[in-house]
């Protein structure tokens, strides 16, 4: 079996710049390789990451999230397995989806992007991701969740720091110490409200997780917070670059653009396209239980395994011409694009498929409804050329437009 030094390195500036080029690589010569730096196994073609992500014989734990994700959620769902995993997802997952969606999620949904939207619609111009994309979802959750607004600037804040602190694939002790401290600053902040939210609940999103019961079963408070840093986070850093990643798509297709604009129920296709063209997040792991044969060779039992998500979703042998953006593709099916019957690998597959998918999709649906809005006439700022960045999850840090304002 190949190893790092044979293979683009995941971790090298060159790699970040353009991971495309050497997903490529990976799948065509080296499907499975041993990444020194990291201790993983590395696989890349699509069979092989939708083989991990269903786990149909119970091969692959989730226990890497012991060390991956533990220290700044605390103990979450991801990481419990079997009846344990089945009865919290079942006390969580009704409020993503149905009448509780419509009817809890989407008024905040609404309300917050139009907030955003008054902020910049006067002037003509808008950096979409600092102004936009990265406040958006975390104010829809912290508001659903039933949260001062006063503290979203609190939020952002974590945010930041756990997004950080799960990419810091290199091991920087900084941004590993500033995540941990996040851990206790939103333990201090969120565990006496969700005491108080027992006592007297609403109907708020918290409540309902304080209050949720299957099977003579509720979740503990470290629980429901562990649920809430999680939701802000992955919640948010999806949606965030969703957002940008749809935009910095179709700017790059103009006709593409026009058609979505022309025809709004096209945009789901053009969320869909953008989770398997530039998705969010492009890696995810696990751990093998067991040897596990894959493409290249075998995965030895305790060995974590990089899923990535970025390469599979361009595998040669799964979509036509996959490195192309095309919202038309028939090869993609927009009906299952947010559900654990996925065609793309964005959110996973599996019984550890995002929970949130149908809340992005919500989000996604009203905001860029909303900006295409409020933006007859975007472009791209002169000069500027929408670029990626990131390794573990990735999009435009920065994404500048310029457009003609409008009454409303």
């Amino acid at each position: 079996m190949p190893t790092a030094p044979q293979v683009p390195d995941i971790l090298s500036p060159d790699f970040e710049a353009n991971p495309y080029q050497a997903y490529r690589l990976m799948r065509d010569e080296f499907p499975l390789f041993k990444h020194e730096a990291t201790g993983s196994y590395v696989i890349s073609r699509y069979d092989d990451v939708a083989y991990v992500f269903k786990d149909r014989k119970g091969e692959f734990t989730t226990e890497n999230y012991d060390w991956q994700i533990e220290p700044v959620h605390g103990r979450t769902i991801l990481q419990l397995s079997g009846g344990e995993h089945a009865v919290r997802r079942a006390l969580v997952a009704p409020a993503f989806r149905g009448s509780d969606l419509r009817e809890k999620f989407l008024p905040v949904i609404e309300r917050n992007s139009r907030t955003l939207i008054d902020g910049f619609r006067a002037s003509g111009s808008v950096d979409l991701v600092a102004d936009y994309a990265s406040r958006f979802p975390v104010n829809v959750i912290a508001d659903t969740l039933g949260l001062d607004t006063a503290d979203h600037a609190r939020f952002q804040g974590w945010y930041t720091a756990v997004i950080a602190f799960l990419g810091n694939l290199s091991g920087d002790p900084e941004v590993a110490a500033a995540g941990e401290r996040t851990r206790v600053e939103f333990a201090e902040y969120m565990l006496p409200i969700i005491r108080e939210r027992r006592t007297n609940p609403g109907d708020d999103l918290l409540s309902t997780l304080c209050t949720a019961e299957v099977d003579g079963v509720r979740m503990s408070d470290e629980d429901v917070k562990a649920f809430c840093s999680l939701l802000l986070a992955a919640g948010g850093e999806t949606t965030d670059k969703a957002i940008a990643g749809i935009f910095a798509n179709l700017l790059r297709h103009p006709e593409q653009l026009e058609a979505v604009r022309a025809d709004r129920s096209l945009i789901p296709q053009a969320f869909a396209e953008t989770l398997r063209y530039t998705p969010p997040v492009h890696m995810i792991m696990r751990q093998a239980a067991t040897d596990v044969e894959l493409s290249g060779g075998t995965v030895p039992a305790g060995a974590t395994v990089t899923c990535l998500i970025g390469a599979a979703n361009r595998d040669e042998s799964r979509y036509r011409d996959p490195g192309t953006f095309d919202i038309f593709r028939t090869d993609l099916t927009t009906t299952t694009a947010f559900s654990a019957a996925a065609d793309h690998l964005a959110f996973a597959l599996g019984r550890h498929f995002c929970v949130g998918a149908l809340l992005a999709k919500a989000e996604v649906e009203t905001g860029v409804g909303h900006l295409l809005d409020a933006m007859p006439d975007l472009r791209v700022a002169d000069g500027f050329d929408p670029v990626e960045h990131g390794v573990f999850t990735r999009g435009p840090k920065t994404l500048p437009l310029r457009f003609t304002p409008v009454s409303g």
